[in-house]
């Protein structure tokens, strides 16, 4: 069976880190991005160098037109899909509750969950030997936030995580006898430019001393987990979490 992967939110940070990651395991490799094209052509790009295959895909994953599009693309340039990650995830500015707007928590579910429900719909219909599909693997990009509550920073988002992860809970079951395994990796404080996005360059740094290892996670140990749960090393392996966290 082709190892073909469609990673959301590829083109930096963790998503680019797994794209490289399973590109050298021998997966071909779609990689999403919404805006920044020349960063996920440059992932591409790094794969291609190596011998790999790779396309770049744009889709905003919270817009069910962009994301049809993008599956029609990868199933057109490199077959039918065997593995979904949905890494793409926003965060916002660092707020209380009281002091954020309902545009802000749209916006968030939006992508981070929506996005994650309407890209695993159309991999379901790929992979499901419902649909003739002949299996495969889907991991969510979840949070430590999902567990820890976000207080005083970004409750939003670590809700939207919490969702992600019932959402994993639940597909795991319904597709389980159909071939296909979900998963979700839970990171911690991982040095990637999110942070920056969200008004914090400096939050891992800041935050490393509440972490057990003393330190920052990297994007490519995410990658590593992740990468293990969409690939047969992980055969028997469904409904479950990895917290790649330094034990915070």
């Amino acid at each position: 069976m082709d190892k073909i992967a469609l990673v959301t939110g590829g083109s930096r940070g963790i998503g680019a880190a797994t794209a490289l990651l399973a590109a050298r395991q021998g997966w071909a490799v779609a990689v999403n991005y919404t805006h920044n094209a020349q960063a996920a052509q440059g992932v591409v790009r790094q794969i291609t160098d190596q011998g790999g295959r790779a396309i770049a895909v744009q889709a905003d994953v919270a817009d069910e037109a962009q994301v049809l599009r993008m599956f029609e693309e990868v199933d057109a340039q490199l077959g039918r899909l065997t593995a979904l990650v949905n890494n793409a995830g926003i965060v916002d500015t660092s707020q209380r509750l009281d002091q954020m707007d309902v545009a802000r928590w749209r916006r968030m579910f939006d992508v981070n969950l929506i996005g994650c429900l309407l890209c695993a719909r159309e991999a379901v219909r790929r992979m499901s030997t419902r649909h003739g599909g002949s299996g495969g693997s889907i991991v969510n990009m979840s949070s430590a936030a999902s567990r820890l509550g976000g207080a005083g920073q970004y409750v939003d988002y670590a809700a939207s995580k919490g969702a992600l992860d019932s959402f994993t809970i639940g597909l795991a079951k319904e597709v389980a006898a159909e071939g296909i395994r979900v998963n979700a990796v839970r990171p911690g404080l991982i040095e990637t430019d999110i942070h920056a996005s969200g008004g914090q360059p400096d939050r891992v740094q800041q935050l490393a001393h509440q972490v057990p290892m003393q330190r920052g996670g990297s994007a490519d140990e995410v990658a590593e987990a992740t990468v293990w749960l969409m690939g047969e090393g992980a055969s028997y392996t469904t409904m479950s979490f990895l917290d790649v966290s330094g034990g915070r």
